[in-house]
């Protein structure tokens, strides 16, 4: 009774803090943050819960109004610390052999702890909107459905390592569906990582412009300000540079960006920004496309590792595609948005997710053709010659017959015995 009582216990406190764990630290962090900018910059507290909770769910891809000007494009790292969190807290409280039931509990913990703290949220900052004006209150149905998925994707994450396999060998899809997967995630970690190459390389070389951008502020408070907000800003640039890599497009309000062309205009004023091309456009952007041909390579690369027939290799690297692009057309929607008079800032929606299915399904079949990845069947051995099978009878039948033996003669026992001679009557 006492085991059952403990372990009971154990799982409450591991829902709790899945439930309001990452949620409860993004808001303690954000409260810090807010407030010591508030006394940095000598102004009351009045607004500062509003302003926490706005930073909340804007953590969470939700866009922010302020004084009629909306702040849609949301910095990518702190979602992504927010998902990973989320995926690490699920995968501690999930156990290897754990039920279905217990699963249940546990999604559902993920997602209901930060839903209670968004609905507070939204109603935190109502209540500050009719003090200071210049606030406005987030669309709600947005506001849910952002941290729902958020909290959705990590929680996929972490339950995901611990069970996956296992609902993989008791579900109907086919045992290389894993492998899709990881082909996917491979392709996409490679495609990322060079990108980041790319962008801290063009960083170096446009060391001037990005000096010239933070000329704009003389206090440290300033600059120290402005190398925060560009070092959250730098999976948006990274993913802004892998769609160029793959052969889409970015654009910052009027200015567009590709491997072929770049129209100037003007940028915010962020020092990460210095990485974009100047016009004119150089040869070295257009060998970009390099990068997307390398992430074919390791999704290929990664389906071969399991030789399969040739259908099911296709279908194998085609699924793996699929995900891949859809996961960078995610990355790339959450990266963009509106931002004030800039105007919408982004990348091309249209041409990102099928760029990199092109780039992953052709370069990743052939690296699965030339890697070993298709599994030839065997030739079977070709049957015997009639005119050897015909002739085997007829060297049986021409043969020598075998010499037969000498008959051996026994005694008979049984014999009459010979007539006497006469000298033997005599005696």
């Amino acid at each position: 009774m006492a085991d059952s009582r403990a372990a009971g216990a154990h799982q409450a406190r591991d829902l709790l803090r899945v439930a309001f764990g990452p949620a409860l630290v993004a808001l303690i962090v954000i409260a810090a943050v807010t407030l010591l900018q508030l006394l940095m910059a000598n102004s009351d507290m009045t607004g500062a819960l509003g302003a926490i909770a706005s930073m909340w769910l804007g953590v969470h891809q939700v866009p922010i109004s302020i004084g009629g000007r909306e702040l849609g494009v949301m910095p990518l790292l702190p979602v992504l610390l927010m998902i990973w969190g989320t995926a690490r807290t699920t995968a501690q409280a999930t156990p290897a052999t754990a039920s279905w039931f217990v699963i249940r509990w546990i999604v559902a913990s993920a997602l209901g702890g930060p839903m209670l703290i968004a609905a507070i949220s939204l109603a935190i900052i109502h209540d500050a909107a009719s003090v200071i004006t210049e606030l406005q209150t987030p669309n709600a149905l947005r506001a849910f459905l952002s941290v729902l998925v958020v909290h959705a994707i990590g929680a996929s994450i972490g339950v995901g390592s611990r069970v996956g396999r296992r609902a993989l060998a008791a579900s109907p899809f086919p045992d290389w569906l894993g492998d899709s997967l990881r082909a996917a995630s491979a392709g996409l970690l490679a495609l990322l990582g060079l990108s980041g190459v790319v962008t801290a390389g063009s960083l170096v070389v446009h060391w001037g412009t990005m000096h010239d951008l933070y000329a704009i502020t003389d206090s440290i408070f300033g600059q120290f300000s402005l190398t925060v907000l560009s070092v959250l800003y730098v999976p948006n640039v990274v993913v802004g540079t892998a769609a160029v890599a793959v052969g889409s497009s970015v654009h910052l309000g009027f200015a567009t960006f590709s491997s072929f062309t770049v129209f100037g205009g003007d940028i915010p004023a962020l020092p990460v920004l210095a990485a974009a091309p100047s016009p004119p456009l150089g040869p070295a952007w257009v060998a970009l496309l390099i990068i997307g041909a390398s992430s074919g390579v390791a999704v290929g690369q990664q389906c071969a590792r399991r030789p399969l027939p040739l259908p099911a290799a296709m279908v194998k690297l085609l699924i793996a595609a699929v995900l891949a692009a859809l996961a960078m057309a995610l990355l790339g929607y959450a990266s963009g948005g509106r931002l004030g008079n800039f105007g919408d800032v982004g990348v091309d929606q249209g041409t990102l997710g099928f760029a990199v299915f092109l780039w992953f399904a052709v370069v990743g079949a052939v690296t699965v053709a030339m890697a070993g990845g298709i599994a030839y069947r065997p030739r079977e051995p070709k049957p015997a010659p009639v005119e050897d099978a015909a002739a085997e009878p007829a060297a049986e039948h021409t043969a020598e017959p075998a010499a037969p033996a000498d008959p051996v003669v026994e005694p008979q026992d049984d014999a009459p015995p010979a007539p006497a001679s006469p000298d033997d009557q005599e005696d």
